[in-house]
């Protein structure tokens, strides 16, 4: 028999009520539950002790609380909703809209567990890189349409999005996600054309045709904790290092919510929470909350940009190792987030992706543990192309090839704005020149020109690029040749004006 249960309750939208939330917290701590988590699709998340869980059970079932018990067969729906405001994009996506989505799957009817989707949905503002878009089987985006969405589709036990030919009003996303459930998971549909066919052979919707691709935004992290203005109010960040929030605390923001009328508590896909609306009257009472329980807030940016496995404190013990090694060395990780998966169906969001795998089975027993370095199409977290950068790594390997890989992505950065730069017409000089190709290490910019060889390589002058030995790396950083890119120089002349 188990010792302890994984329990977890879903919050729709990431959005709780502070009474409700009370009620549950209440319950758990008369389970002698003490601290809980939030997971990454925006759940609460605590584990209870057997002894305690027929309490706990009674008590949801007075409350009529929907939970799971070690299991996630009812996927939460995550939403953009906690970013709303006060990472304001300036769209017609507001407040009132993503109520009208939540509302569409009529989830205030007792929360039972047949109202609950079954399959992971995401519902995201366009204009946004706070929360993922693609992380769902329905991905439901809004377009420049108001209220109208685009919608891609995942299908099951797949890494392959397509886009639905249609999109779709904010008041049929309930419904039309009911009918993709069905068909998907119902009817096992696992084709892109059959699931076509079947969903307009089901219902009717409202719709527009969906005339142009989706735009992904540039990926920006906001920083997303402490106190920070917008508009006439301040909103209030609360991260926590080992991802664990204890009750008491949590039982005083509810309160105090409550108490100065703030209506919502927001949940974020990286296990924050997020409290808007603060009156400046009500500052220095979330301030005493903070120094009673000794909350600290202004982590370091690079802390802030890392999302880890539920349930599960292996990945959160690297990401802390990891953390510790690029605060020592003064790493350079703006704009780049990191995920860490230690299962094999888990998943996790990141433009940088560390996956744990066995390097020896015996049976069913995984021995001797390597770590394979992924990152993301343009670094961007949303894109679903992944490109292997190490691989068979041991954990003892992992900081410093992670370093590197930083490295690649702030050298692409600057070779871009260089580009930028020098497309910029010079109305003062007119160049005149010839280009040659030479090869250039993405890791730290060392230049391979056949022209020059490479003299402490023992390669002599003149030696073409192709005709290096596959062996070849980089002098200053054991780049392999494969890594090399091929750029122009060009030797100018400049023409003063007349």
């Amino acid at each position: 028999m188990r010792d302890y249960y994984n329990i977890k309750i879903n919050l729709p939208g990431g959005i709780a009520s502070p009474g409700f939330l009370k009620d549950v917290l209440s319950a758990a701590w008369n389970a002698h539950v003490r601290k809980v988590r939030f997971g990454s699709r925006q759940q609460l998340l605590m584990t209870v002790h057997y002894e305690e869980m027929r309490f706990l059970e009674s008590d949801f079932k007075k409350l009529g609380v929907f939970y799971e018990v070690n299991t996630d067969r009812r996927p939460n729906i995550v939403s953009s909703y906690c970013g709303e405001e006060v990472f304001r994009t300036g769209q017609w996506l507001n407040a009132s809209e993503y109520h009208s989505v939540l509302d569409s799957f009529e989830l205030d009817r007792g929360l039972r567990q047949d109202m609950l989707p079954g399959l992971k949905i995401n519902i995201s503002d366009s204009n946004q890189s706070f929360t993922p878009f693609f992380t769902g089987n329905l991905n439901f985006i809004s377009s420049p349409e108001p209220h109208f969405w685009y919608l891609y589709v995942r299908l099951k036990q797949t890494n392959t999005v397509f886009k639905w030919h249609e999109l779709i009003y904010t008041n049929e996303i309930g419904r039309l996600s009911k009918v993709f459930e069905e068909c998907m998971l119902g009817e096992g549909i696992h084709d892109e054309n059959a699931l076509k066919t079947a969903v307009n052979g089901h219902i009717r919707y409202v719709s527009k045709p969906a005339q142009h691709d989706l735009e992904l935004p540039s990926f920006s992290l906001p920083y997303y904790e402490g106190f920070n203005r917008y508009e006439s109010r301040t909103w209030l960040g609360l991260y926590r290092r080992d991802e664990e929030f204890s009750i008491e605390f949590l039982l005083d923001v509810c309160a105090l919510c409550l108490k100065t009328r703030v209506g919502e508590i927001c949940t974020t896909p990286w296990k924050s929470l997020v409290i808007k609306g603060i009156e400046d009257p009500h500052r220095e009472a979330w301030s005493n909350i903070l120094g009673k329980h000794n909350i600290n807030v202004r982590h370091a940016a690079n802390e802030l940009a890392w999302q880890t496995e539920d349930h599960h404190a292996e990945g959160a013990a690297l990401k802390n190792e990891l953390i510790r090694h690029f605060s020592k060395n003064d790493t350079r990780t703006f704009g780049l987030c990191f995920g860490i998966q230690t299962r094999p169906k888990s998943e996790v969001f990141g433009s940088i992706l560390i996956r744990k795998r066995p390097l020896l089975r015996i049976g069913q027993l995984p021995l001797f543990s390597v770590y394979d370095l992924y990152y993301t199409e343009h670094f961007n977290p949303n894109s679903r192309s992944q490109v292997l950068f190490e691989k068979g790594l041991f954990k003892i390997h992992l900081p410093a090839q992670l370093e590197r890989l930083c490295r690649r992505f702030n050298n692409q950065r600057s070779r871009e704005a260089l580009k930028t730069m020098l497309s910029e017409p010079d109305e003062a000089k007119t160049a005149v020149g010839l280009a040659k190709t030479v090869h250039q290490c993405p890791d730290c910019l060392t230049i391979y020109d056949p022209e020059y060889g490479d003299v402490l390589g023992d390669i002599p002058p003149g030696t073409a690029f192709e005709d290096l030995p596959a062996t070849y790396c980089c002098p200053t950083c054991d780049s392999g040749k494969d890594a090399f890119t091929a750029i122009e120089l060009t030797k100018s002349s400049h023409l003063e004006p007349a």
